[in-house]
């Protein structure tokens, strides 16, 4: 008698996130135990494993790949029936997981389920995303397997180009495809249909974190003013303090970088003009009480995530500089938790790492009102009177606010710059 356990998506993802079904390690037949990955979450933030919630074998997938799902809401079914398992496999198995269950043909399943088993979640997603057959790459890991690079070094080097064909196929020959109406093959399609063909090119379908990102930044514009302002800022003391703490900070395991510096002054300015902190409803403004200030982080694989220091006010400036190392070494290493991107009141964006001087609007991170961006350190004349001279050089940046003009006047966005700058540390 079959005894079904549902496979739900998680409860306590953020609030307004979009999550979609990237990729199921498992295919309906497959055994799986307790706890192993059944298949991957995305969303705008953060992507999330979704693990087996018992010992079993995968009998039904209700969501499919690049479909949305809530909360909660049931993604496929696990039958934990033990004579079930041992014994049959479901009318749907592929026919080379029956006959492994039989012990008939064993050679038969160890060329596809097995082949299938060395590709780790992260090759398996990519080689979704580009619609690739790994069977034409050449792998480099150990005994032959394929390794994300070597996924990334054949899409490079243009021999992918070639599976573009596939997005050309016209729209009546492709609704038989069981992945026919999916979000990425109909942006695929639209994209085919409005090429011009006189000029050379090919098609790379969007990620699900692009896609969120792109929905995310539309509706924020959409939804608030956007209005900047900008400021020049002395980091002469900023750096002074860091090269005077580093090494002690060092000892303790820690890396004192020149945002730990900015998010504290950013909690100062935030105290200041506490409706910077805040969130637009059309009868009211939540001022919130904690300062809990996102970090804006680019990702080596591309696209951005937001991990958030909670509570930043409670901090000094060594455990804020923990909290960073932490959230970001955890982020480019797609170990983040999904609490870690909930909750954020306020974002920082520190694009002059990258090189920029200043990003004017930066988008805000809705729901927010307001988005601090902090430009590229370089030495510049600065006229001041020191010793006779009329100039001297100093390490100087641009810092920028973006302000929801809903909520925030020019006013209040250039008392927080003022609050912000005076916070820094002084020489």
């Amino acid at each position: 008698m079959a005894s079904l356990v549902d496979v739900t998506v998680p409860v306590g993802q953020a609030e307004g996130t979009e999550s979609v079904v990237s990729t199921w390690f498992k295919q309906v037949g497959d055994d799986v135990t307790e706890n192993e990955p059944l298949l991957e979450i995305s969303t705008d933030k953060v992507n999330m494993e979704v693990a087996a919630p018992a010992s079993g074998r995968l009998v039904e997938i209700l969501k499919t790949d690049g479909e949305q799902v809530d909360q909660g809401e049931v993604l496929g079914r696990l039958d934990t029936a033990p004579t079930m398992a041992a014994t049959s496999a479901p009318a749907s198995a592929p026919p080379a997981a029956a006959s492994q269950a039989d012990g008939t043909e064993k050679a038969p399943a160890s060329t596809t389920v097995d082949a299938s088993a060395e590709l780790s979640p992260a090759v398996r997603k990519l080689l979704k995303e580009y619609n690739l057959d790994p069977s034409r790459i050449r792998g480099t890991g150990r005994g032959g397997r394929l390794t994300h690079q070597d996924v990334m070094n054949f899409v490079e080097s243009g021999a992918a180009a070639a599976v573009t064909a596939a997005f050309a196929v016209p729209p009546k020959a492709a609704v038989g495809s069981p992945k026919a109406g999916s979000s990425s093959q109909q942006a695929a399609g639209s994209a085919s249909a409005k090429r011009n063909l006189a000029i050379a090119g090919h098609l790379v379908p969007h990620n699900q974190m692009r896609r969120s990102i792109a929905n995310h930044m539309v509706q924020s514009v959409a939804s608030a003013p956007h209005v900047t302002s900008v400021f020049d800022a002395d980091l002469s003391a900023v750096v002074a303090d860091r090269d005077a703490k580093k090494d002690e900070f060092q000892s303790r395991g820690v890396k004192l970088t020149y945002t730990a510096y900015f998010v504290r002054a950013a909690v100062v300015a935030l105290k200041a003009v506490p409706e910077a902190n805040s969130r637009w409803f059309d009868d009211a403004l939540e001022v919130f009480d904690d300062i809990n200030i996102g970090i804006a982080t680019a990702l080596e694989a591309g696209g951005l995530i937001v991990p958030v220091i909670a509570k930043a006010q409670d901090l000094d400036l060594f455990e804020t500089a923990k909290r960073l190392q932490d959230l970001t070494e955890r982020a480019r290493g797609e170990k983040l938790d999904p609490r870690d991107v909930q909750n954020g009141t306020f974002t920082i964006s520190n694009h002059g790492v990258s090189g920029s001087l200043i990003a004017s609007p930066i988008i805000i991170n809705q729901p927010q009102s307001a988005i601090l961006g902090v430009g590229k350190m370089e030495r510049r004349v600065v006229p001041a009177a020191v010793h006779g001279n009329d100039v001297i050089v100093k390490p100087m940046c641009y810092v920028t606010l973006t302000i929801d003009h809903r909520v925030l006047d020019g006013y209040q966005a250039n008392k927080f710059l003022t609050a912000w700058v005076d916070a820094l540390p002084k020489g």
